[in-house]
């Protein structure tokens, strides 16, 4: 291996140990109570030396933001062999619920929080958001394929995604905010459940 080849393994995985520590520390104390120097501290790194990675906070936000949609495609692989268009819909919206279950802190990062937004959108405009824009574009293109195969009735496929794509990250939202206090706790996520389900069926008529 070149000299440069190994600076540049070495600077990605400074790049990388600094994303994990801030990822530990996020989730221990929560995103808005960690700053830059907190994250230095952790890896024994000076706080000059992170924002050599990163400009600010935002931006490293956005790198978690990114690599959690990374782990969400992977998750997402599984449901390829599903063939029927409405029974992949709803397993996405499954998929997408026990992840936001079992991944809180990074479904917040990905579907709720603005800081990320505000860097990438300085990076790439008002419509950048590679993770989600990726994410909705395979709702669309399930709900396409039930247009093209008669499973759903013509209509925007984009329209019909978003209603879809709405309700889950919906309930999701609920969910991490503490919004489901109206209901006793141990009926929560077993009506979540219920609730995507009910809705599935009814979209499954309507579609």
């Amino acid at each position: 291996m070149g000299i440069a080849d190994r600076k540049l393994r070495e600077k990605t995985e400074r790049r990388q140990a600094i994303l994990e520590a801030a990822l530990h520390l996020f989730t221990e104390q929560g995103f808005e109570k960690v700053s830059m120097r907190n994250i230095a501290d952790a890896i024994e790194y000076s706080p000059a030396t992170i924002y050599l990675y990163f400009k600010d906070k935002n931006e490293l936000l956005l790198d978690l933001q990114t690599q959690g949609f990374g782990q969400l495609a992977q998750e997402l692989k599984v449901l390829e062999a599903i063939e029927h268009p409405a029974e992949q819909l709803r397993a996405v919206g499954e998929q997408l619920l026990g992840f936001a279950f079992r991944h809180p802190e990074l479904f917040e990062l990905m579907f709720i929080m603005n800081g990320p937004m505000v860097a990438a959108q300085a990076c790439a405009g008002a419509n950048a958001w590679p993770g989600g824009g990726s994410a909705f574009a395979q709702v669309v293109s399930i709900v396409q394929r039930g247009i093209d195969t008669g499973v759903f009735r013509p209509q925007k496929a984009d329209s019909a995604a978003l209603m879809i794509w709405a309700n889950v990250h919906g309930l999701a939202a609920l969910h991490l905010r503490q919004r489901l206090v109206v209901m006793p706790e141990e009926r929560r996520e077993a009506a979540m459940h219920e609730a995507l389900n009910l809705f599935h069926e009814l979209i499954r008529r309507a579609l």
